[in-house]
């Protein structure tokens, strides 16, 4: 078994952005890709959903309402129904409409700009009390369109964090947040590329069922693959 110190994980984390880089391509962080409130409720509605399900869920739901104000005051059943294409649209769509429904109440308009005024652990709490935000949700949108110092951890980055040693074995999704911001520069621009190039990594090679290991451009950085071949 290997023990890993803080300075070997951070080396070791380096090593594999490195390598993303070079497989995956970097990406700017500046500008956002789309405005924060549209960031909040797409990103809720991308949880165990594709990418491309997610935006269809979205499109269909803003171009039957055309507002917030409207999605908010929505029957709940004709939302669940266009935003049928992502999955579990029963527990999302009363989840969007009480998020709109605080976020209005609380700050007078469909509005989450103050964010970037705030320190990351108000931030991180304030959109925490939304419903159906957690950890993944709330520190997407502060990275994306804030540019905090935080780091989004989906099932691919826990995936591959995991399997390559980043993280001690069974630690949660939650925890992970923590853990790789430990290791991890605090320059947003690196963390906004890990979190993009180690999902895209997940996506396509170090799957859930099937990881592509002869394909894999970091496994000899992989506690996974060096396990499981060294037994082979």
């Amino acid at each position: 078994m290997f023990v890993y110190t803080p300075t070997d994980l951070q080396t070791k984390a380096m090593d594999m952005y490195a390598v993303f880089l070079k497989a995956y391509g970097e990406r700017q962080l500046k500008p956002p890709r789309r405005d924060p409130m549209t960031e909040l409720i797409m990103t809720i509605l991308s949880q165990r959903t594709t990418n491309a399900n997610e935006k269809l869920a979205f499109t269909r739901m803003w171009e039957h309402y055309g507002s917030w104000e409207k999605i908010r005051d929505a029957d709940v059943a004709e939302l669940t129904g266009l935003i049928a294409p992502s999955n579990y649209p029963e527990v999302k769509a009363p989840h969007i409409k009480a998020t709109l429904a605080q976020i209005i109440s609380e700050r007078g308009e469909p509005n989450i700009d103050f964010l970037e005024a705030l320190p990351v652990e108000e931030g991180l709490r304030w959109l925490r009390s939304l419903p159906g935000v957690g950890m993944k949700t709330a520190s997407l949108v502060l990275l994306f369109n804030f540019s905090k110092q935080v780091i989004p951890v989906d099932t691919h980055v826990h995936r591959v964090s995991l399997r390559t040693g980043l993280l001690p074995a069974r630690t949660s999704a939650e925890k992970a947040h923590t853990l790789l911001l430990n290791i991890l520069p605090t320059d947003p621009h690196i963390l906004y590329n890990f979190h993009v190039t180690c999902l895209r990594h997940g996506q396509k090679l170090c799957t859930w069922n099937f990881p592509k290991c002869s394909q894999c451009p970091v496994t000899h950085l992989c506690n996974y693959y060096r396990d499981v071949y060294s037994r082979a």
